[in-house]
């Protein structure tokens, strides 16, 4: 080893803990960069494997029934690979020592062979056996949540009669990886479950002998889908058939894929903040060390070593310092990556996950550290190769010192002696201050965002669950019934309100943008459902027109006063021209709303409504249930408060995390950036402390002048941070928006609270440890003269 690299190792080794500190913010950027793009990778992986190994469909489509000789002409469509036929149906449960509503779906399984597509991955038990009247698959989450186990029974509303099913397994389905009832926004597996049953009973049980309600089928390669869902349409249509779709529009795939969205935007947000502060801070070091060593760079190049050689040395030096960050940042980001990849999984009923680490994302976080690094020091390593001998010998020319702001208005007399030093430096050094400041803000911004989705998800299910719904249950029935039945409603013990509804599906279509949701009729003096303006106050939808949600009206690119062609999907599929006269503020789903009356009346079918919102009697609830479950119209109930306490379940694990990773993450920044800060501030200041020192300053009174300037850059860029923590939080709302779900833009008095809380712990952390270093001061040197 030449002496040239004894003296990288010797630095390296005097300089450990400002290293460690730079490679703490090196080790967030590059950990987040593996577990956002890992997760990212291995999610979008299990996904497409387990889709291909269990044949999940392209083309879905339900309808009322078709015979079975219908999917002769079905399969001659142009590019139709393989069809299924299902019987699929919903159904009220009773679980044993459960009193809460339960409901699910059963889906046929074909009686003697394995379903084409859509295949049950079993989990645990034995498949269905022939003709068995009595026995059911279950999905995992369901047997999970009520800890059934293959063996145990369970009771059935199966067209009106009740019927004991003994659970043959439980297993999952492409399919049904987020498992949500008809008419809830949030899976809730205590309270809805997925089944499987042999055909030939669960046909005969609902005379579906000979025809189906369910269709599923695959394209061949390079065909157009669209196509296909047009065809099949017009084949269902006479059926009752109401509306194919795609894969990308299947409920359960439209999560994950909205899922895998986000991961990539974080994924690309964060390691540039960080990265980016690494390189400030590496800049920062390293322009610090070369002007100390001015005369080390003079020797070394009096004694022979070349410009490159010298610039070699420094860049070696950030290289190292980068090898630490990266390195242990891999390996943070695998754990981490490993542990975000398993919480999907059971997030998603995905049977399993292969975690995957590409090689060139590896790559990707090690040359982009050491770019960022690299080109972060090239104006500071510049310096050090353009020194000559000669002017290295010199002493670094002093500084032009000039009267400061608060001399100039006259106000240094109100300041003691040590605060007028600390306001004198931090103004005759304005570029180190501000980006000291910005450093720290990006700390403070980063853990605002962590704070954020928890509060962002609070305001949107508060506003969509407190403010705009009010009903305890929601009853479905199987199929448009009469308004009279809300008469047999509201005679049940314990039901305060009723307000029936109807709710079609349907193709909205403006200009040539076009959407496929529901269209829902509501009650004129609704009660129990409300529709909110941008400033979330109620409005009343009107005898005429359309009122849309705000987010969709953007999709659209539709305002108030244009028609909107609505599609109607079932029935005689009427196409409907209303006017837009409204937006209503909604953060789950994309609806339009109408007058039921209205509704009704444009499609000629008479007073009609496909369910009812109930406003129940806590203590009456579980009878109310019973009476729900045991009308024949009613095919499903879905308690709406369950399911938000499901979601919170669920939720909670994914918040802690990534609050965990932002407070970890967040604070190394802060801790970075105010460390590195303080100790550079010492070692330029390091003469001029250790004479005041030997005028006869306490320890106390000097770090006074060196802490409290840092205290100051502190206390101003907490405030900074706040505005770069709301840019931060806005960006990701942006980003998140999506036809599921909006994320408001909301922070909370906690959330700026907790971000200055580790800001300022992280600088506490750091004075405490630059105040061991203020007791070896070396005052005998000052004694002796500089040259």
């Amino acid at each position: 080893m030449n002496a040239i690299d004894i003296k990288l190792w010797r630095e390296l080794w005097n300089m450990r803990m400002q290293a460690m500190a730079i490679a703490m913010v090196i080790i967030g950027g590059v950990a987040i960069f593996i577990t956002f793009f890992s997760t990212y990778h291995s999610l979008y992986e299990t996904r497409e494997n387990y889709y291909q190994d269990n044949h999940f469909a392209d083309v879905f489509a339900s309808l009322k029934r078709a015979p079975i000789s219908l999917v002769k002409r079905i399969e001659d469509i142009p590019g139709v690979d393989k069809v299924e036929t299902r019987v699929v149906t919903y159904v009220n449960l009773d679980i044993a020592g459960y009193d809460d509503p339960v409901s699910g779906h059963i889906i046929s399984e074909p009686d003697k062979k394995k379903s084409l597509l859509n295949q049950i991955y079993l989990e645990d038990g034995q498949p269905l056996e022939p003709n068995r009247d009595n026995q059911i698959i279950i999905s995992q989450e369901f047997a999970d949540a009520h800890q059934l186990k293959p063996g145990d029974k369970l009771k059935a509303n199966i067209n009106g009669r009740n019927k004991s099913l003994t659970i043959a397994g439980t297993g999952l389905s492409p399919e049904y990886i987020y498992q949500i009832a008809p008419g809830a926004m949030f899976p809730d597996y205590k309270s809805y479950g997925v089944m499987w049953m042999a055909r030939t009973p669960l046909a005969s049980a609902y005379d579906m002998t000979g025809a189906f309600n369910d269709i599923s089928l695959t394209v061949t390669k390079g065909t157009n889908l669209q196509d296909v869902i047009d065809e099949l349409d017009n084949l269902l249509a006479p059926y009752g058939g109401i509306g194919a779709y795609s894969r990308k529009d299947q409920l359960s795939n439209r999560y994950l894929s909205q899922e895998l969205k986000q991961l990539k935007n974080m994924a690309t947000l964060f390691p540039i903040i960080f990265l980016g502060v690494a390189a400030f801070l590496l800049n920062v070091v390293i322009s610090r060390l070369i002007a100390l060593e001015r005369e080390q760079i003079a020797t070394l190049k009096a004694f022979g070593y070349s410009n490159i050689a010298v610039g070699m040395h420094y860049s070696k030096l950030v290289l190292m310092i980068v090898t630490i960050g990266v390195i242990l940042g891999i390996a943070l980001g695998i754990w981490m990556g490993k542990g975000l990849s398993g919480l999907y999984m059971n997030i998603f009923s995905l049977p399993y996950m292969h975690y995957l680490l590409k090689p060139e994302v590896i790559a990707s976080a090690t040359l982009v550290s050491f770019g960022v690094a690299l080109m972060g020091t090239l104006y500071a390593v510049n310096n050090a190769i353009r020194l000559s001998p000669a002017q290295g010998m010199r002493p670094e020319q002093p500084m032009t010192y000039r009267p400061t702001l608060i001399e100039k208005l006259g106000i240094q007399t109100h300041f003691s002696q040590s605060s007028r030093m600390i306001l004198r430096h931090l103004e005759r050094h304005p570029v180190k201050s501000f980006l000291t400041t910005i450093g720290i803000s990006l700390a403070c911004g980063i853990m605002m965002v962590s704070g954020f989705q928890k509060g962002a998800i609070n305001k949107m299910l508060d506003v969509q669950y407190n403010m705009s719904q009010h009903e305890d249950l929601m009853a479905l029935y199987t199929e448009p019934t009469s308004t009279r039945s809300l008469y047999s409603v509201k005679n049940i013990q314990g039901v305060e309100l009723a307000e029936g509804f109807r709710n079609i599906s349907a193709n909205l279509t403006f200009e040539h943008r076009s959407y496929r949701t529901s269209v829902k009729g509501v009650e004129p003096n609704q009660v129990l459902t409300k529709l909110l303006d941008s400033e979330l106050k109620p409005i009343k939808v009107p005898e005429q027109g359309v009122i849309i949600t705000d987010y969709l009206s953007q999709q659209l690119h539709i305002k108030v006063g244009d028609t909107l062609t609505i599609k109607v999907l079932e029935g005689n599929r009427p196409i409907l021209q209303v006017p837009v006269v409204g937006t209503a503020k909604e953060y789950l789903g994309l609806n339009v709303y109408m007058q039921r009356h209205t509704l009704n009346r444009l499609l000629k079918e008479g007073d009609v409504i496909s369910g009812t919102y109930l406003k129940v009697d806590e203590k009456y609830q579980k009878q109310v249930y019973k009476d729900l479950t045991n009308m024949p119209k009613v095919v499903g109930v879905v308690e709406q408060k369950s399911a938000i306490k499901s979601f919170y379940q669920t939720m909670n694990d994914t918040i802690l995390l990534f609050s965990f990773v932002s407070t970890l993450l967040g604070g190394s920044i802060a801790f970075g950036v105010v460390y590195n800060s303080m100790r550079i501030a010492l070692s330029e200041r390091n003469r001029e402390l250790a004479s005041l020192r030997v005028l006869g300053l306490r320890r106390s009174e000097i770090a006074y002048i060196l802490l409290g300037e840092q205290a100051i850059i502190t206390l101003f860029a907490i405030p900074i941070g706040f505005l770069i923590g709301n840019g931060f939080c806005a960006y990701l709302a942006m980003k998140f928006d999506s036809d599921l779900y909006r994320i408001p833009f909301v922070l909370e008095n906690n959330v700026y609270a907790t971000a200055a809380l580790v800001v300022i712990v992280s600088s506490l952390l750091s004075a405490l440890m630059i105040w061991r270093n203020l007791a070896h001061l070396d005052m005998v040197a000052v004694l002796k003269a500089k040259e």
